[in-house]
């Protein structure tokens, strides 16, 4: 054992000086035995990383003996006949160490995981003696063990089938040899072999788990008596739940975490939220009666809230939060890992070690959603790694009314998504309460080892439909007839402990009735529960609450610092060779900070995001290609062109500990966006941007926007500042690559839920970004963004525009003209301002204004008002777009138009001037678009 471990372990203890002798010979004895040690120290010694894999693992006295049996076995001079026979041997010796390998492997496949006793196994033909040559008259023979007994050189081949049969095809199954790692396959075969799968668990221990199991069963009892028929899609069946998220819990925060944050959908997350995150009964049941709470917004129902609380545990204090939901399963997963990385931001806590995410999933939806396979991906990413995410399947073993058998996956397992990033899974019972408690410490031990994902799959049944009010006897009959005559999990395991004498009946009865009255008197049932929890432990939202929306944002920034912040960025290490075009890049942005060069849309959002680190404010950017951006106009990375490396120049601005980070996503959007405003809802204080490709590839996301970015404050009262950057723009094209799909949002606008930004210079982005970070307000941006504007020649702005201006919501033309000439009023957004103005310059038209509505929600009514009257002799108001009619901004947007319209000029209709309806985003033909893009164009001019 490394000394240094062991210090570190005692050195606080009354063991250490003179009673490390006793240590030492307690820890020789857990390698060769964990069983014969009493639980206190195995569980101590099952924390202790491990050095070189497992060579640490093996006792000095076990490395003297096998020299020494090594030494004997060569001096030792054997005859002809007897070299023969121990060739023999050898050849046996070899197909033993295949059938050991063979249960490693495949043992998971015999293993008794169905608590219902209707899964349909296949024979295994690799556990089979004969298959490896092997037969009965080998059983008692004696074989090297291959490390099947730590300590034990040799056994006879019945012991070492009994020991394997023991570890891997009882109540657990494990699949692990998929690993590359050795140190991971090791650690997990030691942990499983020394023990048989089996640890000897003390009284307490079991009280304990028969007091969890007492809890969930308790719970579900009195809602079905009490509601019955009422939806609750209750735990009935995977009870074992319970005393496995307790220990998670309890393990974890043994290891010195801070907080834990869980993810799950709908099944037992009525049991979760009162036994496990200390909801009080008499607040559910109130839900359960209708009663509305004294909260705003609609509210949802009781299976999809969130919930926080504190609990102690023997490392201390520690902060649970059970994010909100929506029906769509297994999208909270990657809110879940998006929130816990913004946890370990705001603790430093680069390896995971003080935040925890652990997701709950149904079997169903972990193998058929394809937002478990990206959230995977994102597992061991720089942007997206969280240190290791515990993951617990409630495996019902039927998805709704679907058979897995049949229809559910194609896949032997649900969790087989799960090795495509080599976590280990551990498949148990969950009629064995202590098989379920064994996995779980593996794998929270494993997640603090290895900072990797982890899969608990907990096999288990539904006891009731999909739902209270459903009948599964209609689709499941066979299965359902095996339940109606099962006894639950709780009452499996503790007539097991009155059977071992380790409680009597009424002891049990005595357990049951205390829990019961206390839901009875609608007390706490948590015992770990902290009353008065430490705040420090969660994020404080109270400085972002209660703020109203207004329009105008002083976003000013002195010039002087301005420039100084430019040349700052500009500074780059000796010796950094940068590409040419990037150079030029930096050559003119040199001359914008002096002032000598019009400003491009790259610096002004470059100078938004440096003025902010300069005031302290966190910014994190991600999406495909955000470092170098799509169109190539952002360079927020320098990679040097002779030698592998990059500078950042934004990470050298922060002040105050603000930093930027900026990430190139994997090729997601779902699971991506889903993170991103994860992130957000737990980092209220600094600006978080994602960015598509393409605009309209968000829609790949639009589960994530309509469940929880535009909704998310109304239903669960859930702030969010996160910023969605979408290029937008008809440039021709083709259908996929034009349309951020600005209609969809807009219709999603209500009750000031979100904002929608059309900027269309690079002031404009600048003020508007600086405004989302420093206005007290959080809501959620959504900005049609440009593509041929970002090197547009009259998209330009100037240092005094970002220094003394704002985001404005509504941008008046700048040129010069006489109120009273004016007779047409254009309005449109985006890109197609600059087509109209060109338009209109090289017809020399006089009596036209352009309008440009930079925010089209909430909609500056009272701004575009403001304009209007300026203008007495309008005789016609026509809005421009560039998109199809049935889709931009059109039939969303009119009614607020109109209104404004009809208020200044009453006898006036509002026109439209833009494409035909179309049922694709736009025209795939480059002379198509050029005609259609004349034609709107020309038709603004000249509707009457």
């Amino acid at each position: 054992m490394d000394d240094s471990l062991m210090y570190r372990q005692w050195s606080t203890s009354h063991l250490s000086g003179s009673n490390a002798t006793y240590v030492e010979e307690l820890y020789e004895a857990y390698l060769q035995d964990p069983n014969s040690v009493p639980e206190e120290w195995r569980d101590n010694f099952d924390k202790l990383p491990r050095v070189n894999g497992t060579e640490s693992d093996v006792p000095h006295s076990t490395i003297r003996e096998h020299f020494l049996y090594l030494a004997k076995n060569k001096s030792r001079a054997q005859p002809l006949a007897v070299s023969s026979v121990s060739s023999e041997h050898e050849k046996k010796q070899v197909k033993v160490l295949q059938l050991i390998t063979g249960y490693r492997v495949r043992g998971h496949q015999k293993a008794k995981l169905d608590p219902l006793g209707i899964m349909e196994r296949e024979p295994v033909p690799d556990l089979d003696l004969s298959h490896h040559g092997l037969s009965a008259a080998d059983l008692d023979t004696t074989y090297q063990t291959g490390n099947v007994f730590l300590g034990r050189e040799e056994a006879t081949l019945k012991e070492i089938v009994d020991a394997l049969e023991q570890t891997y095809c009882a109540s657990i199954g494990v699949e692990y040899m998929h690993i590359v790692d050795t140190a991971e396959k090791r650690w997990i075969q030691q942990r499983m072999e020394s023990v048989r799968s089996k640890p000897n668990y003390s009284r307490d221990v079991k009280s304990h788990l028969l007091e969890r199991l007492i809890a969930a069963e308790g719970l579900e009892r009195m809602l079905a008596t009490k509601y019955p028929g009422t939806k609750r899609f209750g735990l009935e069946g995977g009870e074992s739940l319970i005393p496995c998220i307790d220990e998670i819990i309890q393990r974890a925060g043994s290891y010195g975490a801070k907080e834990l944050v869980l993810g799950m959908a709908h099944r037992g997350r009525l049991n979760v939220l009162v036994n496990i995150l200390g909801k009080n009964p008499a607040e559910l049941f109130s839900e359960f009666e209708g009663l509305k709470k004294n909260e705003v917004g609609s509210g949802d129902v009781k299976y999809h809230q969130g919930f926080s609380s504190n609990v102690m545990t023997p490392g201390g204090e520690l902060h649970l939060a059970l994010a909100f939901n929506p029906s769509h399963l297994e999208i909270v997963s990657p809110v879940v890992e998006g929130s816990v990385r913004a946890r370990q931001d705001r603790r430093r806590d680069k390896k995971g070690d003080l935040v925890v995410p652990v997701l709950l999933h149904g079997d169903a939806a972990f193998a058929g959603q394809g937002v478990v396979m990206e959230t995977f991906q994102m597992s061991q990413t720089r942007g997206y790694r969280t240190g290791g995410t515990v993951h617990i399947i409630i495996n019902n073993q039927v998805g709704f009314t679907t058979s897995f058998r049949h229809d559910a996956r194609s896949t032997e397992y649900c969790t087989d998504v799960a090795k495509m990033v080599q976590s280990p899974i551990f498949h148990v019972n969950g009629d064995d309460p202590e098989a379920v408690l064994f996995v779980t410490q593996m794998a929270i031990d494993f997640r603090q080892q290895f900072k990797k994902d982890v899969v608990i799959d907990l096999i288990c049944y539904r006891a009731r439909g999909h739902n209270e009010a459903d009948e599964p006897a209609i689709t499941q009959p066979i299965m359902y007839s095996v339940i109606r005559q099962k006894k639950n999990p709780r009452e499996i395991y503790s007539n097991r402990l009155v059977e071992e004498g380790l409680f009597s009946q009424e002891e049990v009865t005595s357990m049951m009735d205390v829990y019961r009255s206390a839901l009875d008197n609608g007390q706490h049932v948590v015992q770990s529960l902290v009353k008065k929890p430490n705040s420090e432990l969660f994020v404080d939202w109270t400085p972002y609450l209660g703020h109203d929306y207004a329009a105008y944002y002083d976003t000013s920034v002195d010039l002087k610092l301005l420039q100084e912040l430019a040349n700052k960025l500009d500074q780059l290490p000796d010796g950094m060779v940068v590409q040419r075009q990037v150079s030029k890049i930096r050559e003119d942005r040199q001359k914008m900070a002096a002032g000598a060069l019009a400003i491009d849309w790259g610096f002004g959002e470059t100078m938004a995001y440096a003025t902010l680190l300069h005031e302290g404010y966190q910014v994190r950017l991600t999406g495909q290609d955000v470092r170098r951006g799509t169109f190539s106009h952002r360079h927020a990375v320098i990679h040097n062109q002779k030698v592998q490396g990059t500078v950042v120049p934004l990470q050298s601005v922060g002040t105050n500990n603000a930093s930027f980070e900026l990430y190139d996503s994997l090729l997601s959007e779902e699971a991506v966006l889903a993170f991103e405003y994860g992130y957000s809802t737990t980092a209220p204080s600094g600006l978080v941007v994602w960015e598509a490709q393409f605009g309209d590839f968000a829609n790949g996301a639009q589960v994530v926007i309509d469940q929880f970015i535009s909704s998310g404050e109304h239903k669960w009262m859930r702030l969010c500042g996160l910023t969605m950057l979408l290029p937008h723009g008809y440039e021709g094209q083709g259908p996929e690559h034009s349309s951020a799909r600005l209609e969809r949002f807009l219709q999603l606008c209500a009750e000031h839920n979100i904002q929608v930004c059309v900027p269309t210079t690079p002031a404009q982005v600048f003020h508007m970004l600086r405004r989302q970070a420093i206005r007290p307000l959080r809501k959620p941006l959504v900005v049609m963004s440009p593509k041929s504007l970002l090197r547009h020649k009259l998209a330009k702005s100037t240092l005094e525009d970002l220094a003394d201006g704002y985001f404005k919501v509504v941008l008046e033309d700048a040129w010069e003209h006489d109120p009273k000439d004016i007779e047409r009023i254009v309005l449109c957004s985006g890109k197609v301002y600059y087509d109209l103005f060109e338009h209109r310059a090289t017809q020399d038209i006089k009596n036209t204004m352009l309008v440009r509505i930079e925010q089209l929600y909430p909609f500056p009514e009272a701004e575009l008002s403001k304009l209007f009257a300026q203008y007495k002799k309008v005789k016609h108001v026509v809005w421009c777009q560039e998109e199809p009619m049935n889709q931009g901004a059109w039939y969303c947007s009119q009614h607020h138009m109109r209104h404004v319209v009809h208020s200044h000029y009453p006898d006036l209709l509002l026109h439209y001037a833009g494409r035909a309806g179309s049922a694709a985003p736009a025209a795939g033909y480059m002379a198509l678009h050029l005609e259609e893009q004349a034609s709107l164009v020309d038709t603004a001019f000249n509707i009457e």
